[in-house]
This record gives C-alpha cells, structure tokens and sequence, in this order.
C-alpha cells in the first residue's frame, strides 16, 4: 500500500512538472514570436514606408487631443532575425530583424534601389498584458517620431479662429492635421526614462518629396532628424487600466535566456541601420 501510494505521488509530481514546463516553453515562444512579427514591420516600415495621418487640437489654449494612425502593407522576404533574447522574469522577448535590399517598390509605388544595403530593426513583445506598459510606450513614440518626420518634410495645414470682446478672449480654436506617406525612415536609438515614457529617435534622409502644396521637390541627401515621446499611463483617463511594467536564427529558432532591461536608462544601446535614402509624399487632397 506504501509503495503504491508512493508511486502515485511521483507520478502526480512528473504530470505536474510537464505541465508547468509545456506551459513555461509554450509562453517563451509566444512572446518571442510576437517580438519577431514586431521586428518584421519595423522593417516594412522603414523599407516599404507607412501612411500616416494626424490631428491635433487645442481648445481656449487647453490641450483636446492628439491623435496619430499609421498603417502599412507589404509582400517581402527575405527577413532574417540575428538576435532573440528572452526574460523569463518579466516576459518579454527583444528580437534584432535584418535584410538584404535590392530594388524595392514603396508604398507610393515608387522603385528604390538599395543597392545590396542592409536594414536592421528591433521588436519588442509579451503574451502578459502587465508587462505590456514600457512596449506600447516605446510603439506610441515611434508613431510620434513618424509624424514629425512627416509635418517636417512633408508639412501639415492649420485652422485657427479666434474671438476676443471687450479685450477678454473668448474663444480660441487650434486644429492642425497631416496625412502623408514617409519611406526610408532609419531608427537612431531608443530609451525609457525613469517614470517609464519612451523616446525613440529617427532620420530620414531623403531625395525627393511631394510636399503638403502638391510641389515636387528635390533635395540631395538632406538628413532630418527627430526624438518622438510615448507614455504609459493616461492621466486623463484613470478608469483605464495600467500596464506595468542569445540567439542566431538560422533554419531553427535559437533563443537566449537573459535579463532585458525594459524600461532602461539613457544608455540605452541604439539599433543603427546603414545609411538609406528615402522621402515622403503627401496624402491630404488639395483643395480646388
């Protein structure tokens, strides 16, 4: 009878060791997945380009809203992921995304050639929504640095109206909007700062645009460069919820185990790809 119920608890221990392992190796290579379908836009929207579009208002210089929407489509091949790491303790998988460029065709239809270049970008990710704070941070202040590429180069336009009676203000109107498409776009460095809000830095460096009046311009390799900022926690909603929070991929996936340091400080070590040229064009139709 004792050896009997003895085995019965080994067995109970091996079921439950496998479980928990099935389940920790299924969670690793969720997160690490999402991080290279993370990686693997990056790099479309710095080869093919991305459509942006935003608005922005101000109320009786009280700050509305800011809102930014970005989107991109593209067929390629051809990505390769030269580093995967990830943190057990927090769940989060960074990936390190390349590929080798010849001619490619944007999202304005327009052919580059890149000349055999390499681009690299970098994708962060997570299957606990906890620990999704510092990513959608670092996400928002990508966005913010593609629309002001886009206002730099390719400009926006601004409504304004004001009324004033008996030298007392009585109502101020701001509203400025941008819709442009940016390619070429290189990612410079990226950090988090010690309350957890973002900064990613980009820089186009680019040839020819088709600026908010509907002029072709001509540049010769002019570099803009920009810091973009994203936050984790929404002062202005407290209902919401609040996110906290080495490997050759060759054929079979390899994966490190190591400590990722999300969010991180100033030194944050930049992903910098070779130099590219692109550009941008804008998107808002022209008023007859």
């Amino acid at each position: 009878m004792t050896r009997l119920y003895f085995r019965f608890i080994l067995v109970a221990l091996a079921l439950m060791l496998g479980t928990q392992i099935a389940v920790a190796g299924n969670k690793k290579l969720m997160t690490v997945n999402a991080a290279k379908v993370a990686a693997e836009r990056a790099i479309v929207e710095s080869v093919i380009g991305l459509k942006v579009r935003s608005r922005e208002s101000v109320e009786d210089l009280v700050a509305q809203n800011v809102t930014v929407d970005a989107k991109t489509a593209a067929a390629i091949k051809g990505i390769e992921y030269t580093e995967a790491i990830y943190d057990p303790d927090k769940d989060i998988a960074q990936v390190v995304a390349s590929i080798k460029l010849g001619r490619v065709s944007n999202i304005i239809g327009k052919n580059i050639n890149f000349g055999g270049q390499t681009i690299q970008r970098v994708g962060f990710a997570t299957s606990t929504p906890e620990m999704a704070g510092p990513l959608r941070a670092l996400r928002a202040a990508e966005l913010d640095a593609y629309k002001q590429l886009a206002k730099t180069i390719i400009g926006f336009k601004i409504d304004s109206n004001t009324t004033v009676e008996d030298f007392i203000l009585k109502s101020d109107s701001i509203r400025a909007r941008m819709a442009a498409a940016i390619y070429g776009a290189e990612l410079v460095g990226y950090r988090w700062d010690e309350n957890g809000d973002a900064y990613v830095k980009m820089r186009l460096k680019f040839g020819s645009i088709q600026d908010v009046l509907g002029r072709r311009l001509k540049y010769d390799g002019e570099v803009v460069e920009v810091e973009g900022i994203g936050a984790q926690h929404d002062d202005f909603n407290q209902a919401s919820t609040d996110f906290g929070g080495d490997g050759n991929f060759r054929g079979r996936t390899q994966i490190r185990e190591a400590t990722i340091d999300v969010p991180v400080g100033p030194d944050a070590a930049p992903i910098v790809p070779p130099d590219a040229q692109g550009g941008g064009a804008n998107l808002v139709p022209r008023q007859p």
